[in-house]
């Protein structure tokens, strides 16, 4: 037999010995169970690139793997690779829409990626899914909803959800600023603030703080030092007769007029003075505020408001109707323009339109709309 023949004779008896699964198992490419229990294993074993890689490859063999997307998307964020991690976590809620973890983790990483909008919706819509099962987790969520409301400019919110740490006496130096930053109305992040305006802002949070967890005689000695040590800082005062606005308005008065001392051209100062002052009847006192606040800036539903009420409040009707119809398209859904419509339309004999919005102002209230305290 030729070299060739013993060649040839010799694969034969290897063969012979080879076991048939051994070949196939050379021929067969990685099926998508072996991706993913060997993705699984990699993330057990805190092998995350690894891990990603596999559980990438995966996807790939299976694209409507959900707890596939979950885990790469969770194994991104946590190693701060957030975009990718925005598209994982998409990729599941197109499969899942309603799954609030993924909506909170997605609204986390955009935070970081500085899609503000995007991440308060996700966040507060996966807050409002359940997303916050443990107290860590809910107070994660909800300090970055707190933050994001002041970097957008909703003030207000953002104080009511910083009002949660303080009923819990739950701080920290980071807390407070942030705190600071929503009472003095700065569209800002913690991060984002200069050294020179640490101290002030501490100084805010702390007796904000103090004022939220309840203990007033703590607040009001912490705001007098403030107003001692930053006497030219805007919107203290402010924010002080802001919060004083809840024991009712002639708490607040005094507050916002030594905000017009410092600041006089505040605004927010001058539509929350008129507004208390209305609120106390005193709209003569209230007219000049009013006038003031709608020639500086008109835009502002609130503007409109006050200046309607105080207006139809010293007898000018058709002037206050003029002002009130302009803040209702502003504004279609506040009560507080309803009740003064409805006040307008009365005075001036148009009963039909008085009874619609009383109505209207019944229906709101009965679905869960509160009358509002202020603009």
């Amino acid at each position: 037999m030729g070299k060739r023949g013993t060649w040839i004779w010799l694969c034969f008896l290897l063969l012979a010995v080879i076991p048939s699964s051994t070949l196939v198992a050379q021929d067969r490419s990685p099926t998508f169970e072996d991706m993913a229990a060997q993705a699984a294993a990699a993330r057990d074993e805190n092998d995350i690139p690894k891990a990603v890689e596999l559980y990438t490859q995966a996807l790939k063999l299976n694209p409507e793997w959900q707890d596939g997307w979950w885990s790469l998307g969770f194994l991104q964020y946590g190693s701060a690779s957030y975009a990718p991690a925005i598209d994982a976590f998409s990729r599941l809620l197109v499969l899942n829409s309603q799954f609030a973890p993924a909506l909170a983790l997605r609204g986390l990483c955009e935070f970081q990626t500085a899609d503000y909008q995007q991440s308060l919706a996700d966040i507060s819509k996966g807050l409002a899914l359940g997303a916050a099962d443990d107290a860590q987790k809910e107070q994660i969520l909800h300090y970055h909803q707190a933050m994001l409301f002041t970097r957008l400019g909703n003030f207000q919110d953002a104080l009511k959800a910083y009002a949660v740490f303080a009923e819990h006496k739950l701080s920290n130096p980071e807390l407070l600023v942030a705190i600071g930053l929503a009472g003095l109305r700065m569209p800002l992040l913690p991060d984002d603030v200069k050294p020179e305006e640490q101290e002030l802002l501490s100084a805010v949070g702390g007796a904000t703080f103090k004022f939220m967890a309840g203990d007033q005689a703590a607040a009001e000695q912490a705001f007098n030092d403030v107003f001692q040590r930053f006497p030219s800082a805007q919107n203290v005062h402010f924010l002080y007769g802001n919060l004083l606005s809840a024991f009712g308005p002639d708490a607040a008065v005094p507050q916002f007029k030594k905000e017009l001392e410092v600041a006089p051209g505040n605004s927010n100062a001058l539509t929350m003075l008129a507004w208390s002052l209305l609120m106390e009847n005193r709209a003569d006192e209230a007219l000049p505020y009013a006038k003031r606040v709608a020639e500086k800036d008109p835009k502002p539903f609130a503007s409109q408001l006050v200046l309607g009420r105080a207006l139809l409040d010293t007898g000018d009707v058709a002037g206050g109707l003029q002002h009130l119809d302009e803040a209702l398209k502003l504004q279609p859904d506040n009560i507080e323009i309803h009740l003064a419509l409805a006040k307008a339309y009365s005075k001036s004999g148009r009963d039909d339109d008085a009874r619609r919005e009383r109505a209207l102002c019944l229906q709101m209230t009965q679905n869960g709309v509160a009358p509002l305290a202020h603009p």
